[in-house]
């Protein structure tokens, strides 16, 4: 212990406190490395939370004792990777998050006896709209949602009930389309018994209203536009299939034009043929009738007299027979009765346009020789582009086909998308790489520019004391080589005395009462003359201490 101490108090307290500095810097250093270097990998659990949703999974997480990190102002929490699936199902069990808002299991609480009918109806409308809010939220593109519905209640004595409406504010990750927001008002107007989706009014966080709850001009044809440019891209896609067979992947570019007729027409027609005939009914009447008048023998005296001659019995006079046949036939001519509605969307002309690559083959040099498709090999490209798109001469329909060089080379964009899965990595896997590759080079570093030097210099020696020892009062004491010449300059210290410097010596043996010390000298600038090693046996025995920290400072130096 004695040596110990003696030999820390070689040092001195500078030195000492220095060493201390740099083993307390180099401990927290280390530990923070190794840390950084075994910490979990911090993934999202949940993100673009609600202040509601986020203080109850924090709430949940505290009561689990579950490391976690919040980012994003709260809005994002991450947890460890290795934790994330089961974290996510447990705090599902405890419908976590809620989405900003209340569900179904606003009824959960069981006070329905306990509640009015107003109550219910009320939590009934939260719930609904809860849960349209989440059904939007949990697309893509919309990041937030908020639900507002009117249903109103049928008055006693009417008719006609009201119409149910519906108000949506969105927050969009970017700008919505036509046909995301017609999914958007046809499935609010799916959830809702008696809503259309037409009474679907919808706003994005801008204040741009979307959809003014009424189909107007502007969304028909916006509506056809769409329409138009669905029927231009499965057609591209089809001849581009075709064509691509043939020529080579990517080795085609197809542009498709279509005209669309918008119009909506009805049309009926009543067509009646006269060489058709059908007998529909038929009436026949027949008459026939006979008439006779009895024979006048006139007025006479001779006839009112008694027993006058009367004519005989039956005696009749001249005879009447008629005969009437009517017959009534009804024809109903044949009639044809056509309606014809035209919806519209038919296509009216379309324009095809197809640019294709020549033929690539490699001369003897290695370069790549270009030559043109021949035209035969065209027109059945073409022909099958016909075929394929469904074209129609007389309405005025065309197809181009032309051959020209393409800029780029054949297979190189193949190449990149080969080189590119080499490294298909994904953004988390980079960063860690990058950390850890920063830390690295933040250690090697400090390694050699702080470590280093500061070990250095605690441990080593002043830098007079490290190169000379006192020579004595004298101040232009030196030590003469065996030639007669100097062979230590001297240099003044603290005290005013001097110092030899460029003195190569063996190492000295003191002996353990400071006496009887030898001193072995091989070589000193050459031969050194015994009043030179009287002078250094003279400093060693004077310096004891000094002489000690020069011959430790010796040994430590390389050869």
């Amino acid at each position: 212990m004695a040596s110990l101490a003696q030999f820390l108090r070689s040092f001195g307290a500078g030195r000492l406190a220095a060493m201390g500095v740099v083993t307390l810097a180099l401990v927290g250093f280390f530990a923070f490395v190794i840390v950084r270097f075994t910490a979990p990998t911090m993934v999202p659990l949940f993100s673009d939370l609600s202040l509601q949703d986020s203080a109850a999974v924090v709430k949940e997480l505290e009561s689990q004792n579950v490391p976690y990190e919040l980012r994003q102002d709260g809005a994002g929490i991450l947890v460890s990777k290795d934790d994330v699936a089961r974290l996510r199902m447990r705090l599902a069990e405890q419908r976590l998050p809620a989405g900003g808002g209340v569900g179904w299991e606003i009824f959960d609480k069981g006070d329905g006896f306990s509640s009015t009918s107003f109550v219910q109806n009320v939590n009934h409308l939260r719930a609904l709209e809860g849960e349209i809010a989440r059904s939007i939220k949990s697309l893509d593109r919309v990041a937030s949602a908020r639900v507002h519905l009117v249903v109103p209640e049928r008055p006693l004595f009417t008719r006609d009930a009201p119409q149910p409406s519906a108000s949506i504010v969105i927050r969009a990750r970017g700008e919505l389309g036509q046909g995301e927001v017609r999914a958007i008002r046809h499935l609010v107007a799916s959830a809702v018994q008696g809503l259309k989706p037409e009474k679907v009014s919808l706003v994005d966080e801008g204040g741009r209203l979307l959809a003014d709850g009424a189909e107007s001009e502007d969304q028909a044809g916006a509506l056809g536009e769409e329409r138009t440019v669905a029927l231009e891209k499965r057609l591209r896609e089809r001849v581009e299939a075709i064509v691509g067979r043939v020529v080579g992947a990517d080795r085609a570019r197809v542009e498709v034009r279509a005209e669309i007729d918008r119009m909506r027409s009805t049309q009926t027609s009543d067509t009646f043929d006269p060489e058709s005939r059908v007998a529909r009914s038929t009436q026949t009447r027949e008459e026939n009738s006979q008439s006779s008048e009895p024979a006048d023998p006139g007025v006479s005296v001779a006839n009112q007299l008694p027993n006058a001659n009367q004519p005989p019995a039956g005696a009749q006079g001249p005879k009447e027979a008629a005969n009437k046949n009517e017959e009534v036939v009804n024809y109903e001519i044949s009639r044809v009765t056509r309606t014809e509605t035209q919806d519209g969307g038919r296509v009216k002309r379309l324009s095809v346009a197809v640019l294709v690559d020549g033929v690539y083959s490699r001369a003897q040099n290695g370069d790549m020789a270009y030559a043109p498709r021949p035209q035969e090999e065209l027109d059945r490209i073409g022909a099958l582009v016909r075929a394929g798109v469904g074209f129609d001469q007389s309405r005025g329909d065309t197809v181009e086909i032309v051959n020209l060089r393409f800029a780029d080379l054949p297979g190189a964009t193949a190449g990149d998308a080969g080189q590119d899965s080499w490294f298909d990595v994904s953004r988390a896997d980079i960063m860690r790489a990058v950390e850890l590759g920063v830390l690295a080079l933040l250690s090697l570093l400090v390694l050699l520019f702080v470590v280093r030097p500061l070990m250095r210099k605690a441990l080593g020696v002043d830098a007079p004391a490290s190169s000379a020892l006192v020579a004595g009062a004298d101040p232009a004491g030196g030590v003469d080589g065996a030639d007669g010449e100097s062979i230590g300059e001297g240099a003044a210290t603290a005290s005013g005395q001097r110092v030899l410097q460029h003195v190569e010596v063996e190492p000295i043996v003191i002996g353990a009462d400071g006496v009887g010390r030898k001193l072995a000298v091989a070589q000193v600038a050459g031969k050194i003359k015994a009043e030179s090693v009287e002078k250094i046996g003279d400093l060693v025995r004077n310096n004891p201490l000094e002489s000690a920290n020069l011959i430790r400072q010796w040994m430590q130096d390389p050869a």
